[in-house]
């Protein structure tokens, strides 16, 4: 049997037997966008992150159909809209690489793990309205001893960021 414990602006908390879990609300997943320019350099953001009370190193990402009048919108046209939002950057071409869950235990939420290509810098980036986001360019050959140093200085690193550079050594 499940039932609504409480629903919020953007989440639900969802019972079912004996477990408990979070949907989102006005959503239909989530879209991660492994991009690399052209001169390889890996695009990641940083941002503080309420929940965890810190600021975290991610890969580009975003809230699949979370736009008013958004419901219609596929996958790939959020992470189109989400890396410009974050990064500044335009992608000429997005293809997803996977999905699954974004934390089976915690959420029934999927992710979509995307690889932008042909980028070309459009904006600033830094997100919308309270988002707050630091862009970073890391090159590609420096990117593990990049993320190494941030973690060090007690930034949390998503390790999303490490499934998207195994997807790129698969298929550079």
């Amino acid at each position: 049997m499940k039932s609504v414990l409480h629903t919020g602006k953007f989440l639900a908390l969802i019972k079912e037997g004996h477990w408990e879990y979070v949907d989102r609300v006005n959503a239909t997943g989530a879209a991660i966008i492994l991009a690399v320019t052209v001169d390889q350099k890996v695009l990641l953001v940083e941002q503080y992150r309420i929940p965890l009370h810190a600021r975290t190193i991610e890969l580009p990402a975003g809230i699949i159909g979370d736009e008013p009048g958004g419901n219609e919108e596929s996958q790939a046209e959020a992470a189109r809209r989400e890396l410009l939002e974050e990064t500044g950057y335009a992608a000429a071409k997005v293809e997803p690489l996977t999905t699954g869950a974004a934390s089976s235990g915690l959420t029934s939420e999927r992710v979509t793990l995307f690889k932008a290509s042909g980028l070309r810098r459009e904006g600033q980036g830094g997100g919308v309205a309270h988002e707050d986001i630091t862009v970073h360019e890391v090159p590609l050959g420096e990117v593990d001893t990049w993320l190494e140093a941030k973690a060090r200085t007690g930034v949390l690193v998503d390790p999303k960021i490490y499934a998207g550079l195994y997807f790129l050594k698969r298929n550079p």
